[in-house]
């Protein structure tokens, strides 16, 4: 099997051996921040081999997404934020790993087998027997998308930083989560930020992507811990709606001042079908949208995320990974699911050879 599994939360071992998937072509990817492909440890003196481009912590969910507004059918799918990144990722060939809980239970298995066959490793996946795989509703109207959970007391929500395995952080070149990997619990809001402080010690680069749900937390609880998060990323990745009402502010580049006054070395500002305003703290560019046949926007703002470290990863320049992202998300809104639409690469090349020309 290619999970850890444990009754109580402390009992792990087994790995999960993950199949090959597509490199980047004649180039592999470039890691300017470390010396050749190892990191620096917490420990003084070790090197960690770099085996991850992308790794992200989190919950999956299982998805019932409705197929018409009104109408009482919906679309079985996989969903959770980090999850639909992390497979975003590997469909653009980034080295992908995961680290979660799962419910020993039949949608915990479709999730491990779907996994492997995205090829992201889940070596850093426990299963557990005392609780639940968390599972939510997506139904659409004129206004967009609603989420409705059923996730109180799942497996994720047990995660706890003394279980996490920093043997496969210390070993990615980047490290993201969410403020939903934050939401479900204060156990998990602490194992994300032991996750920050593991890959930072490592010579990794952190990742966060704001993903505000006030179902799941109180907003001034909320804003505590996403700009503590915040502050520890060289990548932010919020939509604008969520800087919006963490920030108290309106304008997009008011926005990133805020964000990069809390100390975010990048911030790459979603915008939904306007595209995104990217900054490096002294230039800007704001990246139009791409005109789509869009159906579905439920893991747009995830596939922005993924592809976009996924480029990172491979070298490009955040300008270059970014417009690269923009497209991706675009193209993940013309299907239904958040997985099921997520793009490769030929057609993201595509799309973004079509708007040069």
């Amino acid at each position: 099997m290619g999970d850890r599994r444990s009754g109580p939360p402390e009992e792990v071992g087994g790995t999960f051996p993950s199949r090959g998937i597509e490199t980047f072509g004649a180039h592999p990817p470039v890691l300017p921040y470390f010396s050749g492909h190892f990191g620096n440890s917490e420990m003084a003196g070790e090197k960690t081999m770099i085996r991850f481009d992308v790794l992200a912590l989190g919950e999956p969910m299982i998805e019932f997404n409705q197929t018409r507004p009104g109408e009482p059918n919906y679309l079985q799918g996989f969903g959770g934020d980090t999850s639909n990144m992390i497979i975003a990722a590997a469909r653009q060939g980034a080295r992908t790993a995961y680290v979660t809980r799962l419910g020993d239970d039949a949608f915990g298995r479709m999730f491990l087998e779907l996994w492997r066959s995205e090829a992201v490793d889940t070596a850093g996946v426990d299963v557990d027997a005392s609780a639940h795989t968390g599972v939510y509703f997506v139904t659409h109207d004129a206004s967009g998308h609603v989420f409705s959970y059923l996730r109180a007391g799942s497996a994720a929500s047990r995660m706890r930083p003394e279980d996490l395995p920093r043997e496969l952080i210390r070993a990615a070149s980047f490290v993201q989560a969410s403020g939903i990997s934050m939401a479900i619990s204060a156990s998990a809001a602490d194992s994300v930020l032991a996750a920050f402080d593991c890959a930072r010690a490592a010579g990794a680069r952190v990742a966060f992507d704001s993903n505000l749900r006030l179902k799941l937390w109180p907003l001034a609880r909320a804003r505590a811990l996403i700009t503590a998060a915040a502050a520890m990323s060289d990548y932010f990745f919020p939509s604008i709606e969520d800087a919006q009402a963490l920030s108290g502010l309106k304008d997009a580049d008011a926005i990133v001042d805020w964000a990069h006054r809390l100390g975010a070395k990048a911030l790459l500002l979603k915008l939904g079908s306007e595209g995104a305003l990217v900054s490096d703290g002294t230039t800007r560019e704001r990246l139009a949208g791409y005109k789509v046949r869009a159906v579905d926007a439920t893991g747009a703002g995830d596939c922005f995320c993924g592809a976009c470290l996924a480029r990172l990863a491979a070298g490009e320049s955040l300008w270059d990974a970014a417009r690269y992202a923009n497209a991706a998300a675009a193209l993940s809104t013309t299907g239904f699911g958040a997985v099921a639409p997520l793009p490769m690469p030929e057609a993201v090349k595509k799309l973004l050879a079509g708007a040069r020309n």
